[in-house]
């Protein structure tokens, strides 16, 4: 069970007294569903309690979870009617949450006011519109563990040897049952000398035996091309975080610039005192 919701089966229905709604009257958020010694519960409390709860309780039964969430609430209101007030350290920790929950609304309303068709577009256009592609590489390769079978093998390349074929014979790497083929990479994706050989070649070419952590290669270029933009829609996701952090982002500067904001050095308090939890403790 989620925290703050601990079930308490001492702390029966009994102690509930729910109203049923009238047919005829359409509830509201200030729809009473419970009493607990005079003090109300309603429809909104536990809305709001549901919208909050993780998503695995998300999937409850809404039959099940609207008695579940009533029930916990009678029980806090039991429990909590035996305090007369917060203590200091909840009293703070009431005041923080208030205080953020009052910020998302404005992150919420400015992401709402922010993130439309023409923004996202825009984001794309400032982030390719100069897009000229990096370099990708398909290549095949040969691997094996000496620098001898590495030459021999050059030698039958040489000599008109199917690379395919004497891949799928000699090659010790994975992709030896694929003909050697490595697929499409960019630059930074293979060790460095696995690299460089590749720079080197045109397309067609093999390469002389290069030596990696991995043993000796033979090496061919099997092409070569520029990477192309990523379609808006398979990166919306990531302009929408983009637009949405930049609003944000600006409002927040544009508040501090108009705000008168003072930070009173401290004489005596060193960071440690983050920790000291007695201060704030009745």
């Amino acid at each position: 069970m989620p925290k703050g919701f601990t079930f308490l089966p001492s702390l029966a229905l009994t102690a509930m007294m729910a109203l049923p709604l009238a047919a005829e009257t359409q509830p509201d958020a200030s729809t009473v569903v419970a009493r607990v010694n005079g003090d109300e519960i309603t429809l909104g409390h536990v809305i709001a309690t549901v919208a909050t709860l993780p998503p695995n309780y998300q999937q409850i039964e809404d039959d099940v979870l609207y008695d579940f969430i009533i029930e916990q609430l009678v029980q806090q209101q039991l429990l909590g009617q035996q305090q007369e007030a917060l203590t200091k350290l909840n009293a703070l920790a009431l005041a923080n949450e208030t205080r953020s929950l009052l910020a998302v609304q404005t992150v919420n309303a400015l992401i709402e006011d922010a993130v439309t068709e023409e923004a996202i577009q825009s984001a794309y256009d400032a982030q390719y519109a100069q897009f000229e592609g990096e370099d990708e590489f398909n290549a095949s390769h040969i691997l094996v563990a000496t620098e001898d079978e590495a030459k021999e093998i050059k030698t039958q390349l040489d000599g008109g040897a199917d690379f395919a074929e004497l891949a799928k014979e000699k090659s010790t790497g994975p992709s030896g049952p694929n003909g050697g083929s490595l697929g499409w990479f960019g630059k930074g994706q293979m060790v460095p000398e696995f690299e460089a050989a590749v720079l080197e070649l045109e397309q067609g070419q093999v390469s002389d035996p290069v030596q990696t952590q991995f043993g000796w290669h033979v090496v061919t270029l099997n092409d070569r091309r520029k990477s192309e933009a990523p379609e808006l829609d398979a990166i919306r996701d990531e302009l929408t975080q983009t637009v949405q952090n930049e609003a944000i982002q600006a409002r927040i500067e544009e508040l501090t610039e108009a705000a008168q904001i003072e930070r009173p050095e401290l004489e005596g308090v060193s960071p440690d005192v983050v920790r000291q939890i007695e201060l704030i403790q009745e």
